[in-house]
């Protein structure tokens, strides 16, 4: 009993603001931040056993892509080795060039070639015979000495096997002062074992471009390396075709990598490809870049639980903190014979139950010293300003209709006395304005844009008169793109007040909208006065300026800002100028930042 009277002693004591504060650091600061490091670190070991599973498809889908490559190149091989005519007319004697030529044409000037168009990793296909007779060229060579003493034949005889994949360096095929690398599959043709028959050879070369993009197509998640058995590199995303430029293949070395998480797989179970194995080195960046993510994402979401719950908190405690000294304040007045309501809202708990028969006594009070008077002129001092108030917004909401009814009275004198010309332009004003009090959407399509600038280029036609042109050129693929409204109204303004009013003749403004290299190029040009380098000099830097800068051009500067603002600085504005020349400003904006309206959508011609 004595603890619990002591405890609730120690509680009583502590200041109002104190215990609020305590409230909020132990109620809703330490849980958050608690639940928040829990939370993070199980989410961290989730996404790395996410990104673990990821490695491991995207290294599969490698593997089993090279390894049905070097499948299709055996599958070949294997088919022209049990293709008896072709191995007979590789042990036949010719007894001339000519008898070997007209085999040739008749039976196998596309045996070969023809398993390339359906195996397209496939480059090259060549068969090697010993017969003396025949003529080597196109698929068919003599198993000569120079032949014996290539790379390739050394490595398949080295390599004791009937079958073999190889990767080597040899000469190229187009250039035999230049060395090139091969992955070929190598086989001896020996299915059909006759007397007298000569040593025969299927040499198949692949594109080491199709194994480059199936490594260089998984980089986003691993560095792929294609290893041969000697623990050569063949293929890698790094270096491309490993060896091109030196005499022999780099070894991948184990030592350098063995602080990171290597993920080793065989090509595949097959001795052709004994000891071939596809190694991924895991894109560190990767995994902390989800980290990375993960934390910004939950460090905002804890950021913006704790900035709620605190406003709602610092809100629903400043209630009563707040009332409670104003209550006490006015309670010290009182005493001292001032006799003021609390004027706010109490709201209906305790409190502000409390604060409404204070008010109550208070009023009682006041009334009895004459204050009903002074509460009267005051309540008629709050009626007026809310007439005045009413007044000033029929008053704000007449003068649009009073200028457009204007304009109707005057289209219709126009309309009487037949003046054409001056209806059009009162048409178009009324057009104009209308579109600027209704036109709500900030985006809005090229179409839309251009009949805006093309109602307030005719107003600047009806001033100007023949000394005024302006022509349009807008492709259709251009005319449903989007972009920020008044983009080139501004820029045909800026060209009609600052080009073509200070010129003596005949001044026209241009305006053309194409699509570009996936760009979207919009041109405004006149052939007015122009600037020198100087004056053009100091717009671009006021264009280009963060501060406001009002005065000259003021309109290019506005069309900058807006572009800048919505597309960063991924527009391409420019701005070209010459005395006596005029003026081009071109904006261009890559279509994948713009929005595309399929269906044309209709415009309010009314007045």
């Amino acid at each position: 009993m004595f603890r619990t009277i002591r405890f609730r002693s120690i509680v009583n004591d502590i200041p109002l603001n104190y215990k609020f504060i305590l409230i909020y650091v132990i109620g809703i600061l330490l849980p958050i931040f608690v639940s928040n490091v829990l939370f993070m670190d199980r989410m961290s070991g989730l996404i790395k056993e996410r990104e673990e599973q990821n490695l491991q498809i995207s290294l599969e889908r490698a593997r089993k892509d090279i390894h049905t490559m070097i499948d299709g190149g055996v599958a070949v091989s294997h088919a022209l080795i049990t293709d008896k005519l072709l191995t007979e007319s590789m042990d036949r004697v010719y007894d001339s060039q000519l008898d070997f030529y007209n085999t040739l044409d008749d039976q196998l000037r596309h045996r070969v070639t023809s398993y390339i168009p359906v195996n397209n990793q496939i480059q090259r296909i060549g068969v090697y015979t010993e017969n003396p007779t025949i003529v080597p060229g196109g698929d068919y060579y003599v198993l000569d000495n120079d032949v014996r003493s290539g790379t390739w034949f050394e490595q398949w005889k080295a390599a004791g096997e009937t079958l073999k994949v190889l990767a080597y360096r040899d000469q190229a095929t187009n250039d035999r002062a230049a060395t090139s690398s091969y992955l070929s599959v190598i086989e001896k043709m020996d299915y059909y074992n006759v007397d007298n028959s000569y040593q025969k050879l299927v040499r198949i070369d692949f594109y080491l471009n199709r194994f480059y993009d199936v490594i260089a197509r998984e980089k986003s998640s691993l560095d792929l390396y294609l290893v041969n058995a000697q623990n050569q590199i063949i293929v890698s995303a790094d270096d491309k075709y490993q060896g091109e430029m030196e005499s022999s293949y780099a070894l991948f070395d184990m030592s350098k990598a063995a602080d990171k998480d290597l993920h080793i797989v065989p090509i595949g179970s097959a001795s052709y490809v004994k000891g071939w194995k596809l190694i991924g080195v895991p894109q560190e960046t990767r995994v902390k870049q989800a980290m990375l993510s993960m934390q910004l994402y939950f460090g905002m979401l804890a950021g913006i639980i704790t900035l709620i719950t605190s406003i709602f908190i610092y809100v629903m405690l400043r209630s009563y903190n707040y009332r409670v000294k104003r209550l006490s304040r006015h309670m010290q007045k009182v005493g001292n014979e001032k006799f003021e309501l609390i004027n706010m809202d109490g709201g209906q708990d305790e409190i502000g139950h409390l604060i409404s028969n204070f008010n109550m006594m208070t009023a009682r009070i006041h009334s009895l010293i004459n204050n009903v008077y002074k509460l009267e002129i005051q309540q008629r001092s709050q009626e007026a300003e809310r007439i005045r108030a009413e007044l000033n917004l029929l008053q704000s909401q007449m003068n649009p209709h009073f200028l457009f009814n204007t304009l109707n009275a005057l289209l219709v004198v126009s309309t009487k006395n037949n003046y054409a010309d001056v209806k059009d332009i009162i048409k178009d004003l009324s057009k104009l304005l209308r579109r600027l009090l209704n036109w709500k959407d900030d985006v809005v399509t090229l179409e839309e844009e251009m009949s805006f600038t093309v109602m307030y280029l005719g107003i600047e036609k009806f001033r100007f008169r023949d000394k005024f042109e302006y022509y349009i050129d807008i492709t259709e693929e251009a005319r449903r793109y989007k972009i920020p409204k008044m983009s080139i109204q501004q820029l045909a303004e800026n060209a009609c007040k600052h080009g073509i009013q200070a010129i003596e003749g005949l001044g026209y403004v241009k305006i053309q909208a194409e699509i570009v290299n996936e760009h979207l190029r919009v041109v405004v040009s006149d052939n007015g006065k122009g600037m020198d380098k100087e004056r053009l000099q100091e717009v671009l830097y006021h264009m280009r300026s963060k501060e406001e800068s009002g005065g000259y051009n003021i309109g290019i500067r506005n069309v900058y800002r807006r572009l800048e603002l919505y597309y960063d600085d991924k527009v391409n504005f420019n701005l070209v100028s010459r005395i006596g020349e005029g003026t081009e400003v071109s904006f261009e904006i890559p279509l994948q930042l713009l929005e595309r309206q399929d269906v044309k959508g209709g415009v309010d011609d009314g007045i």
